[in-house]
């Protein structure tokens, strides 16, 4: 009977380490959780982090469509600029901006977490975990599907995965709708558009903005000449495309950038006169804080392509932003 006693003992003891999974006893004992990052690090958190940094005003979106504003320590130095943010009323009650904060200056701000995506300084975030800092690599995203991955990533490091999930499904419920709207023009064929960008490398085949392009019903005259991002897009490249519509720069950060001049310089060369958009005057000039988003808020970066190449019908009113209750 004492034999049969000890093997049923043992029995539950296995069931019961079982249950408990691969790393799950020391969740199940003390609340502490692990997150693995786009480089495969693990990082393990005792509590959900109370004091936040990003390094990049898109990640401050995520984090404050999580609805966790309140624990950011600093957000990113354009947050507060209307030209270049959808964020600015948030941004005004956060006291912090930073634009390329040293170590120190992270180490003063005493934060439980740091996101960083991967296009960053990777020796900088080797020194703050050298100083003992927890730091989770997103993914510079590349698609839509990209933003919906660092969403669930840094909503797994703030301990709130259901808010992450529900943040993911107000951006698909979005992206739906945009759809709808553009199906219902049933557009025999697409507006071929090109953005007019300031990183004159960017906009071609492989990049956030040539996604949005796919979801908003238009066609990237960059993409589809097979220019890929990162190559450098050439005035003759550009009158080559001849797109039906060009999206303008406007950002002047802070007022510090004449984009006015710009513009007119790019617009009165010489060998730009035979492109369609600038003789028929198809030009557009965006809300900026969605065209160049990398967070949930893409979708109203989609949503402003549409606008640009379809009218009205896709205007937004006042600054948009996903929020989860």
């Amino acid at each position: 009977m004492k034999k049969i006693f000890c093997l049923l003992l043992l029995l539950l003891l296995l069931v019961t380490g079982c249950g408990q999974g691969s790393g799950g006893k020391d969740a199940a004992a003390d609340g502490s959780y692990t997150v693995t990052d786009e480089h495969g690090t693990v990082t393990t958190f005792k509590q959900a982090p109370q004091k936040v940094l990003t390094l990049a005003l898109s990640s401050d979106g995520i984090i404050m469509g999580l609805g966790m504003e309140d624990k950011l320590v600093a957000v990113n130095y354009l947050a507060d600029d209307p030209v270049s943010s959808n964020l600015v009323e948030q941004a005004k009650k956060i006291q912090h901006k930073i634009k390329n904060p040293s170590a120190e200056e992270v180490l003063a701000l005493k934060p439980d977490v740091v996101f960083a995506y991967d296009w960053s300084d990777m020796n900088r975030v080797e020194n703050l975990r050298n100083l003992g800092m927890n730091v989770i690599v997103l993914k510079g995203p590349a698609t839509i599907e990209d933003i919906r991955q660092n969403v669930r990533t840094i909503a797994k490091a703030m301990h709130a995965d259901s808010k992450g999930e529900e943040l993911v499904k107000l951006m698909d419920s979005r992206l739906a709708q945009v759809k709808q709207q553009v199906a219902a023009l049933r557009l025999q064929q697409p507006k071929k558009i090109v953005l007019v960008s300031l990183m004159s490398s960017y906009g071609g085949k492989g990049c956030i903005f040539d996604d949005m392009c796919k979801e908003a019903g238009v066609i990237n005259g960059v993409s589809a000449a097979g220019i890929k991002n990162g190559q450098q897009i050439t005035k003759e490249m550009l009158v080559k495309i001849d797109p039906d519509l060009l999206i303008m720069p406007v950002y002047n950060d802070h007022g510090n950038f004449d984009i006015k001049k710009y513009n007119q310089e790019f617009l009165e060369d010489p060998s730009l006169q035979t492109m369609h958009a600038i003789k028929n005057k198809q030009l557009f000039y965006p809300n900026e804080g969605y065209i160049y988003n990398c967070s949930q808020d893409v979708v109203f970066g989609v949503q402003e392509i549409a606008h640009a190449a379809y009218g009205e019908a896709f205007a937004m009113q006042g600054a948009q932003h996903l929020r989860v209750k």
